[in-house]
């Protein structure tokens, strides 16, 4: 209630105040793949490739069983990606022939989902897809994709 006694109707939807405050504007537009990466990876600028393997593992716990996780190359966490800001990210994952589960990646830093572009990676086949390190900070990575 306002001091005149009446209430004051809010719009609360994610639209709405995305709408209010202006819209939004897409400020990097080339950061965000399209497809296939041959644009970005043609751009000129310095490519990264980080290759990952998609493998599921028993690994050991405390009380002497095991549990089948999901693993990027092995690793739980999974390798470090390292780049320059402004390099592109050129993300490929294979899943080999033998595993038993597809799997997927998204990448935080691309600030995008890798579904559209890579999706859920079959069994005995490779992903790929692109970025440009446009935001600096740590991020994590993660299966995703997987139907």
């Amino acid at each position: 209630p306002l001091n005149s006694g009446t209430t004051m109707e809010v719009e609360t939807s994610p639209l709405a105040q995305v709408a209010a405050m202006g819209g939004l504007e897409l400020v990097m537009p080339e950061a965000y793949a399209s497809g296939p990466c041959g644009d970005l990876l043609n751009s000129g600028r310095p490519v990264v490739n980080f290759d990952l393997t998609g493998e599921s593992v028993d690994l050991p716990t405390m009380t002497g069983s095991t549990y089948s996780a999901m693993t990027f190359s092995g690793q739980v966490p999974g390798p470090t990606l390292r780049v320059t800001q402004g390099d592109v990210v050129h993300m490929t994952l294979t899943i080999p022939g033998d595993e038993v589960t597809q799997h997927g990646n998204d990448m935080h830093a691309s600030r995008m989902s890798s579904k559209p572009y890579m999706g859920a990676v079959k069994i005995g086949e490779t992903g790929e897809y692109c970025f440009i390190a446009e935001v600096p900070g740590v991020f994590k990575y993660h299966c995703s994709g997987v139907d």
